[in-house]
């Protein structure tokens, strides 16, 4: 891996922009979210080369070059720890999220990288968040039998919800995947006694539906919990017309809160997951991409202020047809 980029707060996180060695350009993270790197240290790494996704808030899905190979995705694991640690990561929990660029479902490769963290690191826990893609069934099935031979206690399996109304829902997430019964078909098989309930996300914006019935409808308390997040500041966002409803002070979303009082009434557990603002001027934060702040460079408020500096050449040089400003 070479290192082309990299801006950020150690104390916080840190985004990594880099070179793999099949000269793939890519984008990882490593976080502190608890302030204790001895506690808890978590990487965000890419599983593709881009993304075909598109959805309406993140900035990875501006172009797609096919999948990174299972030495590309250890690439981008293998430098944090060595600089943080010079080996073996020395903390509670050493936990990844496949969830910086590209839908992991879409690399069966992710999975082999998944197997065999567990085999190195005790302290691995694994995070696979996914908007359930129709057509890769043989990729969950996979996961599935992984999860229960290896991780039946410490694996987070999050699914992209966003919105309760399927028609919004298909216009933020624009490809065919999975609907809400199979999504919870699997994710019932999924659970495991002891182990964690699944995660439906809702990055909130106010114009996104969200309605308690929908998911009593679908999604047993007993094996979902959910996690609703700020609608972070991203290019995507601001060009699609979202606004974020959680107000991060108070901890509570402003237009939906009554959505959130209704869930915990009808006994979900609820989530509202708001973590150190500064990671949106560094860039590390779900949905943001580095990569597109540079190519674009919009009026952004808030955000990416940490890359403001770094010049095009140095990160886009393997992707020649991303220069410029079109979109």
């Amino acid at each position: 891996m070479e290192i082309l980029s990299a801006v950020g707060d150690d104390a916080v996180a840190k985004v990594y922009i880099g070179r793999t060695s099949r000269g793939n350009i890519v984008e990882f993270v490593e976080s502190i979210p608890t302030g204790n790197i001895r506690e808890k240290w978590v990487l965000i790494v890419s599983s593709l080369n881009g993304c075909p996704v598109g959805c309406m808030m993140c900035d990875a899905g501006f172009f797609y070059m096919g999948k990174l190979r299972y030495d590309e995705i250890m690439e981008q694991i293998e430098y944090p720890l060595m600089r943080r640690f010079g080996g073996a990561p020395d903390t509670k929990k050493f936990k990844i999220q496949f969830a910086r660029m590209g839908e992991p479902s879409f690399n069966p490769e992710v999975l082999d990288v998944i197997r065999d963290l567990g085999d190195r690191y005790e302290n691995f826990f694994p995070s696979l968040s996914t908007v359930a893609p129709i057509g890769v069934d043989s990729f969950f099935q996979r996961l599935l039998k992984i999860k229960k031979e290896k991780y039946p206690d410490r694996f987070q399996l999050q699914f992209s919800i966003h919105s309760t109304n399927q028609e919004q829902r298909n216009r933020i997430i624009p490809i065919h995947k999975w609907d809400f019964s199979r999504i919870a078909d699997y994710g019932m098989r999924f659970y495991d006694e002891g182990g964690l309930k699944i995660t439906l996300n809702f990055a909130l914006a106010r114009e996104n539906e969200a309605d308690a019935k929908v998911i009593q409808k679908y999604f047993p308390s007993e094996y979902f919990l959910i996690k609703i997040t700020p609608l972070n500041p991203t290019v995507s966002a601001q060009r699609n017309g979202l606004s974020n409803d959680v107000d991060e002070s108070a901890g509570m979303p402003v237009k939906h809160r009554e959505f959130v009082e209704e869930l915990r009434s009808r006994g979900y557990d609820v989530i509202i997951s708001i973590g150190d603002t500064r990671e949106n001027l560094i860039g590390s934060n779900c949905g943001q991409y580095i990569l597109r702040f540079l190519r674009e460079r919009p009026e952004l408020m808030n955000a990416y202020t940490f890359a403001r500096e770094i010049k095009e050449i140095s990160v886009l040089e393997g992707h020649p047809h991303l220069r410029g400003n079109s979109p």
